[in-house]
């Protein structure tokens, strides 16, 4: 195996893992800004992906690009949906005066 493609895992693996490891420790208060933070870092992805996709270097990262797009916009949908979700929560259902 390449060395680069090792340490390009490592590294996915540490973030993944720092990742999981931050998310659990947010208080419940911080989960709708973190939710925004999040899809605006998937959408930076998005972005990245249809560049990998757009540059067509192999048959393989046209594959994953692709498959990258397609995770990355269902998870910035599903974070507006949930954040929105969660936004309603907090709105008052008295009568405004």
């Amino acid at each position: 195996m390449p060395a680069d493609f090792i340490s390009s895992l490592f590294v996915f693996i540490l973030s993944a893992f720092l990742g999981i490891e931050l998310i659990k420790r947010v208080s419940p208060l911080l989960h709708t800004p973190l939710m925004s933070l999040t899809n605006a870092l998937d959408a930076i992805a998005v972005v990245g992906a249809i560049v990998m996709v757009g540059e067509h270097k192999s048959r393989f990262a046209t594959v994953l690009g692709t498959i990258a797009i397609v995770a990355a916009t269902s998870n910035v949908v599903g974070g507006f949906f949930i954040t929105d979700r969660m936004l309603k929560m907090f709105k008052s259902s008295r009568p405004n005066k």
